[in-house]
């Protein structure tokens, strides 16, 4: 909302510091918004101010020292009228009285600057109504000291005692004090800490390191402890959402709190602020040195090795379902093994299953990636044989902003939610990851149980957010369990028991050549391949297209299936990649690509002259791409169908374009061909990408990527359409393998 104060604040910036281009300060919107923006502006116009060079948006140790050393105390004189109107549009920026902008530190400047700091709990620490560097570094920020967005006041009350406890030493500034945890506040904490176990300025340094631990170890807690360490401990429960009394005295009350916090988080019950207490309330990972009762990892459980996770104490295992590498890469044995299911239940351990597949940004987050994703694990999971029940945990592998989740990652998840309804719930939705993501992803309705990736504590979705209510298993550290035959890598979970993987499995499926579609799927594979296109934005009805749903599907799947089953097996390609890139197309055609058609057509009998390079008939194929292919296609021994043609000519590339507009059969053994050719690389195509392996029935989901996108070409459109064709691909091969497993 703008404010008319703001606004003039702005008009300062810009009035003073006209030439702020070649200053090094930008020009400002003036339209009553405080923002970011503005607040570097006005740290620049300090540093300015201050004769410092190389002007910048941080207020580091360069701007507080050279303040410090000028003027230490700012308040009624002896201070440049500039750098007091700075300090005015700080104050209406963060929302005080900061008088005119006049340049003079007057009663109604004073006593706002008596009122920030009293806000950020200050005020004991730096009493008067002057301002020193670090409350100058804290005005020139967003961070609020007033409780917003319904923050809690008992949090803000550690934010301002912390403030006021340990501003004064060097490494310490001022935080927000808005009634919410944060990274800043949970960095705030173990600075905190170390300052209290002793650690001098330049030692500490806010990490949970052996200092740290050492120090930790020395003051557990118990009823009847007081002082500062027990102000720390109780900081630490609140902050974890843990409702206690904030305070020096260790209660009764407070023990209780801790027993509960300790059976949540699955550590010993004693009502004692231990050191794995400490550990738990001060970083994601908490005490590394626990057993955990489960794991996971990318390396295959032979009966060596399963015995020594048994002597470990694992008794359930976190195996991925697929390897989305080529050939696996540097873990081929990331994807669950032949075999190793029922290894692992010989050995008398239990399994949960791990669906990851591109998942490292953002970009691949979204609704129809989430759909894809979801009918992708469903049929990993029956082909390495998780019976019904099972609970397959989603990754987000990655460090997903907060507004990243909301606009990426929950889209995601619906995904995989109504994909799994589509299936009918045979297996449940579980998420993996930070853990913001694992509790909103949870509390959204998507997933029943979190796996979370709290080894990764630096993530900004770990720091300063408590453990997810619905945790099943908490991932802490790294380590190799074993020796000789039986050494494994994996990594320890902690496990709450809301989730205990199978011990028993059916019969792998295995790989199968691809057969004619059972009559008793044509219906439900009809009604799954509309229902994802709708969720595309693609009406059944076919709305501004050519072509409804059902006819698509009939001329691109069901009337062609014996030409299409005996492609794949001719080819050793999946069925799906030939029924997808067919069915993608078709759906894809306009009233103008129709009128563009005959124009091309009307042009080459009147003229002889192919007039026009637009693809053609079901699967959208052009002259050039047609050419190519089949040429390449003799040149390999993959067919001699079709002569070899120019395609500098006009009546060769009219005659194959001509021939794609005819016949279906034409068009859809085009695909395969055209197929083979992208996967070769496209030798003398647009295409410089790479060849890939040899058509094979096991292709991982990044080959079928590659094999879809490059079908439409290189760069965008091409690469994102890509991924949306993979969800339907992934249809199209569920019903694929229930027909060749009927």
């Amino acid at each position: 909302m703008a404010d008319e104060m703001v606004r003039r604040a702005q008009t300062f910036i810009n009035a003073t510091y006209d030439d702020g281009a070649k200053l090094g300060i930008s020009r400002l919107v003036e339209n009553g918004e405080t923002g970011w923006t503005v607040m570097f502006a006005l740290t620049r116009a300090l540093q300015y101010e201050l004769g410092i060079s190389g002007l910048s948006d941080n207020f580091g140790p360069g701007t507080l020292s050279t303040l410090q050393s000028k003027y230490p105390r700012i308040g009624a004189s002896g201070v440049p009228a500039n750098i007091i109107r700075i300090v005015q549009a700080g104050l209406y920026c963060k929302g005080y009285d900061g008088g005119e902008i006049d340049g003079k530190y007057n009663d109604r400047v004073r006593d706002s600057v008596i009122k920030l700091k009293k806000d950020m709990g200050v005020d004991f620490a730096y009493p008067g109504s002057e301002v020193v560097p670090k409350v100058f570094k804290g005005l020139l920020n967003m961070d609020p000291y007033v409780t917003v967005n319904n923050g809690s006041a008992r949090i803000r009350a550690v934010q301002q005692w912390m403030n006021g406890e340990f501003i004064n030493r060097r490494d310490f500034f001022i935080i927000a004090c808005d009634g919410h945890h944060s990274r800043t506040v949970a960095q705030a904490m173990l600075y905190a800490v170390q300052y209290t176990i002793g650690m001098a300025d330049g030692v500490a340094n806010g990490v949970f390191g052996p200092g740290t631990q050492a120090g930790l170890k020395e003051h557990t807690l118990s009823v009847g402890s007081s002082g500062t360490w027990v102000q720390l401990f109780t900081a630490g429960m609140l902050l974890n959402q843990r409702s206690v009394s904030f305070g020096g005295t260790f209660t009764a009350a407070h023990a209780d709190a801790v027993r509960s916090f300790q059976s949540f988080v699955k550590l010993p019950v004693t009502g004692k602020g231990d050191f794995s207490t400490w550990a738990s309330l001060l970083v994601s990972y908490g005490d590394q040195t626990r057993k955990g009762s489960a794991c996971d990892g990318v390396t295959r459980i032979t009966p060596d090795r399963a015995k020594a996770l048994k002597a470990e104490g694992i008794t359930v295992v976190g195996r991925y379902l697929t390897n989305p590498i080529p050939g696996g890469g540097k873990v081929p044995e990331k994807e669950i093994q032949t075999g190793e299911l029922q290894t692992i239940a010989d050995q008398g351990l239990r399994c949960f299953p791990i669906y990851q597949t591109f998942g490292r940004g953002a970009e691949d987050f979204s609704y129809p990636l989430g759909r894809a994703a979801g009918q992708a694990a469903i049929n990993a999971a029956l082909d390495h044989g998780f019976k019904p029940g099972a609970r397959i945990f989603f990754a987000v592998d990655f460090d997903a902003y907060d507004y990243e989740v909301t606009d990426n990652v929950l889209p995601h998840f619906k995904g995989i939610e109504d994909a799994m309804r589509d299936d009918g719930d045979r297996y449940s939705v579980g998420v993996y990851g930070p853990r913001n993501v694992c509790t909103r992803v949870s509390e959204a309705g998507h997933a029943s149980a979190s796996f979370v990736s709290d080894m990764s504590s630096g993530f900004s979705g770990n720091f300063g957010y408590p453990l997810p209510e619905n945790w099943a298993y908490d991932q802490i550290v790294t380590k190799t369990v074993g020796s000789g035959s039986g050494s494994i890598n994996i990594d320890v979970n902690i496990a709450s028991g809301r989730d205990t993987g199978q011990g028993s499995f059916n019969p792998p499926r295995g790989v199968k050549q691809d057969t004619l579609l059972h009559p008793d799927v044509l219906g439900a594979m009809q009604t799954d391949v509309g229902k994802y296109m709708e969720s595309l934005g693609f009406p059944l009805d076919g709305g501004t297209r050519s072509w409804q749903h059902w006819k698509c599907f009939e001329r691109t799947v069901t009337a062609h299936d014996e030409l299409i089953t005996n492609l794949s097996r001719k080819y050793n390609m999946r069925k799906a990649l030939i029924q997808t890139s067919a069915y993608w197309e078709m759906r894809h055609i306009t009233p103008q690509d129709e009128a563009a058609w005959l124009a091309v057509i009307t042009a080459f009998n009147t003229t002889g002259k192919y007039i026009r390079e637009t693809s053609t008939g079901i699967a959208k194929q052009r002259a050039g791409t047609l050419i190519g292919a089949w040429n390449h296609a003799r040149d390999q021994g993959y067919s001699t169908d079709q002569p070899r043609r120019d395609a500098s000519k006009d009546q060769d590339k009219y005659n194959a374009w001509k021939q794609a507009y005819d016949s279906e059969t034409f068009a859809l053994t085009s695909v395969a061909i055209i197929h083979l050719w992208d996967i070769d690389g496209k030798p003398g195509g647009d295409d410089d990408s790479p060849a890939l392996r040899k058509p094979t029935l096991g292709y991982t989901d990044t080959e079928i990527y590659e094999v879809l996108r490059r079908y439409q070409g290189p760069g965008e459109p091409a690469m994102t359409e890509a991924k949306k064709r993979m969800g339907l691909y992934y249809v199209m091969e569920k019903y694929n393998s229930i027909s060749r497993n009927y």
